[in-house]
């Protein structure tokens, strides 16, 4: 259900949420999430965009979060590389269904309406606090560059 780009955006955010409110290098983040570091710039553009992220060029620069991890929920992490978007109308512009939507339609969107509920409730720093085995994967050791 969630895109390859979205699982890339909440690992790099998770990862700068665990290290916060210290600023990450470009490969630090790519080792730690093993997100490709080509991709990754992509991502942390969209992310400044949206005004999630900080960056800086330079000596001591680095990426950080614009906020901290317990002001940033998923749903905006999501929203910055690929807008969620419900099921307003018929998805197959059949005039006769307009806005009332099919059962298929209806149910997708009950999916879709909890989907953003549940992302939209979790912040980053309920991630990072949570007690879980195994740790979140942003906590790996960082892998050494051939």
């Amino acid at each position: 259900m969630l895109s390859q780009t979205v699982e890339y955006a909440l690992r790099t955010c998770v990862h700068l949420a665990l290290h916060a409110p210290a600023s990450r290098t470009t490969d630090e983040v790519a080792d730690s999430t093993r997100v490709p570091r080509a991709y990754l710039s992509k991502i942390i553009q969209s992310l400044a965009r949206a005004e999630l992220v900080n960056t800086q060029r330079g000596v001591g620069g680095g990426i950080t979060l614009s906020q901290k991890p317990s002001d940033i929920n998923l749903l905006q992490v999501i929203n910055a590389v690929e807008p969620f978007t419900r099921i307003k109308e018929c998805p197959l512009g059949l005039p006769m269904h307009g806005t009332q939507l099919c059962a298929l339609h209806r149910r997708l969107d009950h999916a879709l309406a909890h989907f953003e509920e549940v992302f939209g409730k979790t912040t980053l720093a309920e991630l990072i606090y949570e007690q879980t085995k195994p740790a979140p994967l942003c906590i790996l050791p960082i892998r050494k560059r051939a």
